[in-house]
């Protein structure tokens, strides 16, 4: 691929600016959430934006492997190497059914088991995040033009406020465990967040550390795991290992991880 990670970020923005019209249009109406073989909630508003995703990918990104998490959940599993996409296109359905705002629809491309761009688009809020070799974040309405020169970049602190480090934990999953790792660390403040919009927070330099305990798949975190990327951050194991993508054997699920606005000594 010749082209960089912050024209294909842009890309990637530009689709999802597209595919957040179908979103806005679902969520202005009482739509009736159903339940998934998983029992995890979708909504119409998931095809209709998962379609519009892949039939774009397929002109920005030809013949490069799509892992989308409606057709994998209706079995389209198809074959990876090092370089694929991740499509989640609505990431915080529970946060779309309860009308707050903070779902996101997203794109990451992997590469060497490592996201090198991605997509966070918050429709609701009208605010967009990109991550390519930089990280750049503004106000975006849905079908608009995405531009980089109306966009600023962002970065994370590299050190915590002098009160202490501030933590954004899952609005719906902050657990025991999420809780007792925060309070080990120190951790003056915590702030809620929903979907991928937790590593932006980080990468905006809002927040310092999102401890991750739940359960995740890959294509919900890829995307913003690319914006922290470009933006100094970075995403680790609990241990300090690296975090990866491509797990295959595992059914693209995600291990524990911790979301670092910069990595501890």
């Amino acid at each position: 691929m010749t082209k960089t990670m912050n024209a294909l970020a842009l890309e990637f923005g530009q689709i999802c600016s597209q595919a957040a019209l179908p979103v806005m249009e679902v969520y202005k109406t009482d739509f009736t959430p159903e339940q998934k073989a998983d029992r995890s909630p979708v909504t119409e508003a998931d095809m209709r934006a998962e379609k519009v995703i892949i039939e774009a990918l397929k002109s920005v990104c030809p013949g490069i492997p799509v892992l989308a998490e409606e057709q994998f959940a209706a079995g389209v599993r198809p074959e990876i190497d090092d370089v694929f996409l991740l499509v989640d296109p609505v990431d915080g359905t529970k946060e779309f059914i309860a009308k707050n705002g903070e779902f996101t629809l997203n794109i990451a491309l992997i590469r060497k088991g490592q996201p090198a761009a991605g997509c966070v688009y918050a429709p609701a809020l009208e605010q967009i995040y990109l991550g390519g070799e930089t990280a750049i974040s503004g106000a975006l309405t849905p079908g608009s033009l995405v531009s980089a020169a109306a966009l600023s970049v962002i970065q994370t602190r590299k050190s915590p406020p002098a009160g202490g480090s501030v933590a954004v934990m899952s609005r719906s999953h902050a657990d025991d465990r999420t809780r007792a790792f925060v309070e080990e660390h120190g951790v003056a403040e915590t702030i809620s967040a929903g979907s991928s919009l937790k590593f932006c927070r980080i990468a905006e330099g809002a927040a310092d550390i999102y401890p991750r305990f739940a359960p995740t798949m890959e294509w919900d975190t890829g995307a913003g795991h690319a914006v922290l990327n470009a933006a100094g951050g970075a995403v680790t194991k609990p241990n300090g290992s690296p975090f990866l993508y491509g797990k295959a054997a595992d059914g693209y699920l995600n291990g524990h991880f911790i979301a670092w606005a910069a990595m501890p000594d």
